[in-house]
């Protein structure tokens, strides 16, 4: 990520743009060939987010600091506060959860449907694989209630394979 200040304002770039304008004059196609040096004497200096830095977590700086002595751009992070409960969270992670398993147990529901009316066995990989879901729902479930942080619970990974 690149950032270019120009009359005050910073602009940021996900990468060099092919043109762009700085202090010093318009550059019209081929600022993506650019060497470092031009880039820097130009004002285009790297963008960088500050370590650790989670958008589901923190909030980033409105813009970013420059920094002289290493000739770069920084965000400054925050931490988000939320205006749920500990529990609220861990209730909505849950519910999420639970959300993921049943659209996941929907795809072999007909098997239950077929045996609960006809009698028809339920194939062994399928009786397998749904027992793994809801043993997974439940460890996640147990993980999260066990939780002691806001962003614990917002970070939590509740997808299931």
């Amino acid at each position: 990520m690149k950032a270019l200040s120009k009359n005050g304002k910073i602009t940021i770039y996900q990468s060099v743009p092919d043109s762009f304008s700085s202090s010093i004059g318009e550059v019209l196609g081929g600022g993506k060939n650019m060497t470092e040096e031009e880039l820097l004497a130009h004002g285009m200096y790297d963008c960088n987010y500050p370590d650790g830095y989670n958008s589901e977590i923190h909030n980033l700086s409105a813009s970013p600091k420059f920094d002289s002595v290493n000739q770069v751009y920084n965000y400054t992070k925050t931490n988000k506060t939320w205006t749920e409960t500990l529990a609220e969270l861990k209730t909505r992670q849950i519910n999420h959860l639970k959300s993921i398993a049943n659209s996941k147990l929907k795809k072999t529901d007909w098997y239950i449907i077929r045996n609960a009316e006809l009698g028809t066995e339920i194939p062994s990989d399928i009786t397998s694989a749904r027992a793994d879901i809801k043993s997974t729902v439940d460890t996640k479930e147990s993980e999260i209630n066990a939780l002691t942080k806001k962003s614990d619970v917002v970070i939590y990974d509740i997808n299931i394979s």
